[in-house]
């Protein structure tokens, strides 16, 4: 099993993690960059989203949920897991 971070690593936006454990892929949060680097939103997110059979939202903010409609975009297919609040 590994974490891999492909946002928020080296500043504090853009929040983006995959859990893969060989047997399946689960996205954890897919969050907008903000201030300098939002021309980073419209790129790619480091590995292939069609992939992730799922996908777990910490929490609503923008810079943890901003580039789900974009995941989506790129082929993400699988469920969305998160509280109601």
């Amino acid at each position: 099993m590994k974490l891999e971070f492909y946002g928020a690593a080296g500043g504090v936006t853009g929040s983006h993690m995959v859990l893969d454990t060989r047997d399946f892929r689960v996205g954890i949060d897919a969050g907008l960059f903000q201030g300098g680097d939002t021309d980073r939103n419209q790129g790619g997110f480091g590995h292939d989203p069609n992939r992730l059979k799922a996908m777990l939202l910490t929490h609503a903010h923008v810079d943890h949920s901003g580039r789900i409609p974009h995941l989506i975009n790129e082929g993400f297919k699988g469920s969305i897991y998160c509280t109601h609040r």
